[in-house]
């Protein structure tokens, strides 16, 4: 079983890749959200779900969908970490004729399980193949990751209903609450005030952690089932998380790295590395 440091390590080197490929691109990318949900990207893809790298359309795989499509950097670095594309597919992201592009397209080879642009729409599809399982007697479970800002579609509530009426307890959610959307603070938008309670009261299983903490992360995921009841797991996020000057700052929901930016990053991340002094950090 993958333990909490080897998690840890995959997120890390993640978020170097996110750098990496945003840099290498030369194009405006989606850094502050795919930041804010590697953590728990890593934890799904290292420890919580089953799959076969090498053999992506496996029948009894878990199913994962990214409803908040624009957060592909944390998509596709965890594909890359865990080993189901390799490194010249990852090297093409936003580059023409590649099947990585600024928002998931379906492609099961690749391990791609929906295509996502228009916020709101995951969950309902997965509500469809968590049920088609059920009915199929599959044992295979499917999760869905969220943004906060995305829970203002109404969809997302019509599914959150359907889930809970239709007692599917193969069902679970992440949320990406970094509270920050494209338009700025999700509470001056449309305030979902208590999440979490929201979620219960609609019937689901809610657990409410930190999202960047890998051991409150396989609690959560991993806490023994509610007969009945789908899952959802709020966490707390930090858009742009681990890199100082994207952490809490808007202006890298959408942005461009350039090579000062990249290099400025690059050296706060390899600064944070295990063993690293701490007056090395602080002198960034």
């Amino acid at each position: 079983m993958t333990t909490y440091p080897e998690i840890e390590r995959m997120a890390r080197t993640m978020r170097r890749k996110i750098l990496d490929i945003s840099h290498h691109c030369n194009l405006s990318t989606h850094l502050g959200g795919g930041l804010s949900m590697v953590e728990i990207m890593a934890t799904l893809y290292a420890r919580v779900l089953r799959y076969e790298p090498r053999e992506p359309r496996w029948a009894q795989r878990d199913r994962f969908i990214l409803s908040k499509g624009h957060g592909v950097l944390g998509y596709f670095s965890a594909l890359l970490a865990a080993g189901v594309i390799d490194e010249a597919t990852f090297n093409t992201f936003q580059t023409n004729d590649s099947d990585l592009i600024a928002h998931p397209v379906m492609n099961a080879d690749l391990g791609i399980e929906s295509s996502n642009g228009s916020l709101g729409q995951g969950l309902s599809m997965a509500v469809g193949i968590a049920l088609a399982a059920k009915k199929r007697q599959r044992a295979h479970r499917t999760y869905v990751l969220l943004g906060d800002g995305e829970c203002n579609e109404g969809s997302v509530w019509e599914a959150a209903m359907s889930a809970a009426q239709l007692r599917l307890d193969n069902l679970a959610i992440a949320i990406d609450y970094n509270k920050l959307q494209s338009d700025g603070d999700s509470r001056q938008i449309i305030d979902l005030g208590d999440l979490a309670a929201r979620f219960r009261s609609f019937g689901w299983d809610v657990h409410e952690v930190d999202g960047h903490d890998v051991a409150q992360l396989v609690a959560a995921f991993e806490a023994p089932a509610v007969l009945g009841a789908p899952r959802a797991v709020v966490a707390h996020t930090v858009k742009g998380k681990g890199i100082s000057f994207m952490e809490n700052n808007n202006e890298w929901h959408h942005n461009r790295l350039t090579k000062a930016s990249y290099e400025l990053a690059l050296a706060e991340l390899e600064a944070r590395e295990p063993g690293v002094p701490e007056a090395a950090t602080a002198a960034l």
